[in-house]
């Protein structure tokens, strides 16, 4: 029944995505309004489809029907119910079935939010788009990727389970939808970016339709990451955050376009300036999420976070060829249409800022798609393995990351059109020394290293630059100074900064120590006394844990521990962390006990600095996303952008020009 349920669903949602691309297109070039308001229809039926196919998989999970073959590789007795919920997404077939839900579940909440003006042939065609899209995902659960084949032969009565990392953080359960909800999210803007090509609408009337759409899918997909990082440190146990895997990589190369797009966005509103780039960045961010679905899913890499090998891999590289040859055709095509109305006056200009700002995210996202992409480029054509380590990585972006928070620094506080000298120094004249006494403060700490201290100097300056912005702000509006598009982005900036300088606390300054301990034995690290107290076993249904007792500075008792999972056979740390607002303490479990029939085991111990504010600053960063959401209050008009040089600025008055003038929303 769960297999018949299933199929059902992905034949409906395929069948409407078919239809409703057909209809339609049908309507919109035969000029019949009443043809295309059935799109509506369509986009219900795939949304219905979407909804049924998960269904029957959580009911087959839930109910541990072996039958299928998906759900006898995943499912079993033993797993607790949360991480057999989670179990859908945690091989190929499942996570594709978790994408079609969602790009379902977007294309039916357009469809009804754009459903009163369905006649409008921007909305039209980029209804088509998502359709072809959402019929493409439902395609592959229809065939490579079908979730839903019966087992041949005999059922079995049981089956392994998850992957055990998988069923070790109850953080699985949210990582890879938020991950999934930023990759689908962007195909609406992409929808619309690609209509606005289509019917020649190039100006600014598409952007304004897709602000909050990217705003949500940048959020999720920002989110996702900061989950992703803190699965990672919870569960690995290698007391890391993020080590540039390619999988990493490949949820970081949107992200990275994706936030040029949102500078870029801002100088075509405001000046009609940059569409090429802003086009050509949102093609690029929805091209990479095929590209990193491809990545993942192809078998192509070698991963804690890659999928085993699959047919899918020619269906997802022909989408990414697609999606990216057909955006850059229509960009060629519409060119003479694409020539902005005017030009950057001054470097010192916020156009110029967000100009250079698209650059710097450009080469950083290059550095990082190359990293990724070259091995495998050499193993394809040379037939040998190349690895592009960490210290690649670190070596290429550390210059990239310096210069974007000095852009960040600056930017925030320079006028449209031309600054002056004089009006950038009293402007930046409290941002520097509140970056003075962040690298006197870090100094006094006992920072040292040129590349830390000048991030630490940097991070403060940057901070005191969109402190100040949202001071002037909240002076004027009070509490809704924080809310609206530039002041929102201004939150967003604090918590970029305090996960850049998280980082490089972390990255400069790590300590780490090892100790093989018999019971009652006491450590001195950094610091800190470390004591054992001995181990204890616990049995569960699906595994067996060797817990060590650690009781850090003659306080609280830690318990890191080696899972033994029963049905694979594989053995997974589970670290224990004491957290604190200056760092962390990490504890592992390197060696259970007993060892060589002694009591003694061996313990890890790592000292994190400041790990708590990458957190703080990955929540400030969506708290930003939220505020920046919502519409600022409308403010007496400030000069036009026609307005010669050296015009009366809204700063004049002490606020900042983002503040006034057309609404910021």
């Amino acid at each position: 029944m769960n297999a018949a349920l299933g199929m059902a669903g992905v034949a409906l949602g395929l069948s409407a995505c078919a239809l409703g691309a057909v209809t339609t297109i049908s309507g919109l070039t035969r000029r019949r309004p009443r043809l295309v308001r059935t799109s509506l229809l369509y986009a219900g039926l795939a949304g219905l489809g979407g909804v049924l196919a998960v269904v029957a998989m959580q009911r087959a999970l839930i109910t541990r029907d072996f039958s299928l073959e998906y759900v006898s590789r995943v499912g079993s007795t033993r797993t607790p119910p949360l991480y057999n919920v989670a179990a859908m997404w945690s091989s190929l077939e499942g996570s594709i079935l978790l994408w079609v839900l969602i790009q379902a579940l977007f294309l039916a909440v357009v469809g009804w939010r754009m459903r009163d003006r369905l006649r409008e042939p921007l909305v039209g065609w980029a209804l088509v788009v998502l359709f072809v899209i959402t019929g493409f995902f439902f395609l592959l659960s229809a065939g490579p990727a079908n979730p839903f084949t019966e087992v041949s032969g005999a059922v079995p009565l049981d089956g392994p389970g998850p992957n055990p990392l998988l069923q070790n953080h109850v953080l699985v359960l949210f990582h890879p939808p938020m991950l999934y909800l930023g990759y689908v999210g962007f195909s609406v803007p992409f929808a619309f970016a690609v209509a606005a090509l289509i019917t020649g609408r190039v100006g600014e009337g598409w952007l304004l339709e897709t602000r909050r759409w990217t705003l949500l899918a940048w959020g999720f997909l920002t989110a996702g990451i900061v989950l992703g990082a803190w699965w990672s440190y919870e569960v690995l146990g290698w007391g890391g955050v993020w080590g540039w895997d390619p999988v990493e990589n490949a949820s970081l190369l949107p992200w990275l376009t994706g936030t040029a797009f949102l500078h870029s966005v801002l100088v075509q509103e405001r000046r009609g300036m940059l569409r090429v780039w802003n086009l050509s960045l949102l093609a690029a961010t929805y091209s990479l999420t095929i590209l990193g679905t491809f990545l993942t899913r192809s078998g192509v890499l070698q991963s804690v976070h890659a999928f085993s090998n699959s047919d899918i891999g020619p269906y997802l590289l022909t989408f990414f060829a697609l999606s990216a040859g057909g955006a850059v055709a229509l960009i060629g095509w519409r060119g003479d249409r694409l020539r902005a109305p005017g030009s950057i006056d001054s470097p010192l200009s916020r156009e110029a800022a967000f100009l250079a700002n698209n650059v710097l995210f450009g080469i950083f996202a290059f550095v990082v798609l190359l990293g990724t992409v070259f091995p495998l480029l050499v193993e394809a054509l040379q037939d040998r393995q190349l690895t592009v380590g960490r210290q690649f990585f670190d070596r290429m972006t550390t210059p990239l990351g310096i210069a974007l928070l000095t852009l960040m620094a600056i930017a925030p506080v320079l006028p449209w059109r031309k600054a002056s000298g004089e009006l950038l120094r009293d402007r930046l004249y409290w941002p520097a020394w509140v970056g003075v006494a962040s690298l006197v403060l870090a100094v006094v700490l006992g920072a040292d290293g040129f590349a830390p201290l000048l991030a630490f100097g940097l991070g403060g300056f940057a901070a005191g630059s969109a402190l100040r912005q949202l001071v002037l702000a909240t002076r004027r509006q009070g509490w809704r100074g924080l809310v609206g598009r530039v002041n929102g982005g201004m939150v967003v900036h604090l918590g970029v900064i305090l996960v850049a300088v998280a980082l490089t606390a972390l990255q400069s300054y790590q300590r780490v120590g090892e100790f093989t301990l018999e019971p009652g034995q006491t450590a001195t690290f950094a610091g800190h006394t470390f004591t054992y107290e001995g181990a204890v076993t616990e049995s569960r249904p699906a595994r067996e844990d060797r817990i060590a007792r650690i009781r850090i500075d003659g306080g609280e008792v830690y318990e890191p521990a080696q899972r033994a999972y029963r049905e694979s056979g594989e053995v997974i740390g589970s670290p224990s962390v004491r957290t604190g607002l200056t760092g962390d303490i990490y504890l592992t479990l390197e060696q259970p006990v007993p060892v060589a029939d002694t009591d003694a085991a061996r313990i890890k111990v790592l000292i994190m600095p400041l790990t708590i504010w990458l957190w703080i600053g990955g929540g400030l960063m969506l708290a930003g996303t939220a505020l920046a959401a919502f519409p600022g209050q409308r403010r007496r008009p400030t000069e036009p952008v026609s307005a010669p040089v050296g015009a009366s600025t809204a700063e004049d008055a002490a606020v900042p020009p983002e503040l006034v003038g057309a609404r910021d929303g």
